[in-house]
């Protein structure tokens, strides 16, 4: 973010954009479109073109400002003031971050992710820098520059971006000339140009480092990789569980209906099945008399439903096979 009141408005280094943003798309595989989306976003409001110049609200409109934002609850100055510039310098410096950034997130994460993920780092990062010019306010009693500072600009959603970009890296980056490790880069960024960039917003930078810190824990330790499709998720799943629940309160009825009529009743348990002494045949338990052979359960060569004679001779201690195939034979028919 920068801030100011007044803006001046030239077109001196747009070309440098614009061949900076075409030669950096024409070297990749894939072009990330919400990336490219977003460039063009921020660059069309800068130009303020005829066919959208009465659609959009000015400059004067759109100023952070968290007094007027929490006085008003202007919610136009909240979500809009970060695509808005103040000069080409600021524009140009902006956007080509972005690219940068951009390019590598959404192509490693996709479209999808990347477009949610800038929404809540958005939305975090507007939002923590009105709770840090309200905190100064209330505990320092700094109510100039932080509390009735104006600020424009994309910058504390690109400090945000940076801080996730660079959460898992053990490489070092070069910020203004200076060696750092990569994790420390956005806050060294932070310090510097605080130190040599005269009217920049230290806190809208310090929101996005701390949106970005936040996004990253809140990422990892609760809604998975998607916070944003995770919270809407959420919500939609608190909005619909009563009907949840009469749904399952009209199942757990039905099924408690169920079952055997009568509390004296009880299920009957089937008999064991038992081996034949004679033929081994292995027979239901609900059988008394062997189902190959007629032998009876406790061994006695019960005959008399079979049909058989019983002045057959026996073979051995047990009938042979051949006489077993024939008492089968004559007690089905088959």
């Amino acid at each position: 973010m920068e801030r100011g009141r007044n803006g001046r408005v030239s077109r001196g280094m747009l070309p440098l954009l614009a061949f900076h943003a075409i030669s950096e798309y024409s070297r990749l595989d894939r072009k990330p479109p919400v990336t490219a989306a977003l460039v063009a976003a921020n660059t069309l409001i800068y130009l303020r073109p005829k066919f959208i110049n009465h659609l959009i609200p000015t400059l004067d409109q759109v100023w952070f400002n968290p007094y007027l934002i929490l006085k008003n609850g202007d919610l136009r100055r909240l979500l809009l003031s970060p695509f808005y510039h103040i000069n080409d310098s600021h524009l140009v410096y902006n956007m080509m971050s972005l690219l940068w950034k951009g390019v590598q997130l959404e192509n490693s994460m996709g479209s999808v992710e990347f477009t949610s993920m800038v929404a809540a780092l958005l939305g975090l990062s507007q939002g923590i820098t009105i709770l840090l010019a309200k905190a100064l306010l209330v505990f320092f009693d700094y109510e100039r520059p932080y509390y009735q500072e104006y600020a424009v600009g994309f910058s504390g959603v690109l400090f945000a971006l940076k801080v996730v970009l660079n959460s898992q890296s053990n490489d070092y980056s070069y910020v203004y000339g200076i060696m750092v490790p990569s994790r420390l880069a956005a806050w060294v960024e932070l310090i510097l140009i605080q130190m040599f960039v005269p009217g920049v917003s230290f806190l809208g930078h310090l929101g996005g480092i701390l949106a970005g810190i936040l996004y990253m824990r809140w990422k990892s330790s609760y809604l998975g990789p998607r916070p944003l499709r995770a919270v809407i998720g959420g919500f939609a799943s608190f909005l619909s569980w009563p009907f949840r629940m009469v749904r399952g309160f009209s199942q757990r009825r039905r099924i408690s209906g169920r079952g055997t009529v009568g509390r004296g009743q009880t299920r009957n348990t089937p008999p064991t099945p038992w081996s034949c002494p004679a033929c081994t045949y292995d027979n239901s338990g609900w059988l008394t008399v062997c189902e190959m052979c007629g032998t009876s359960q406790t061994g006695d060569d019960n005959l008399l439903s079979s049909g058989l004679s019983t002045d057959q001779p026996p073979v051995g201690d047990h009938p042979s096979l051949e006489e077993l195939r024939n008492r089968r034979v004559q007690r089905f028919g088959r």
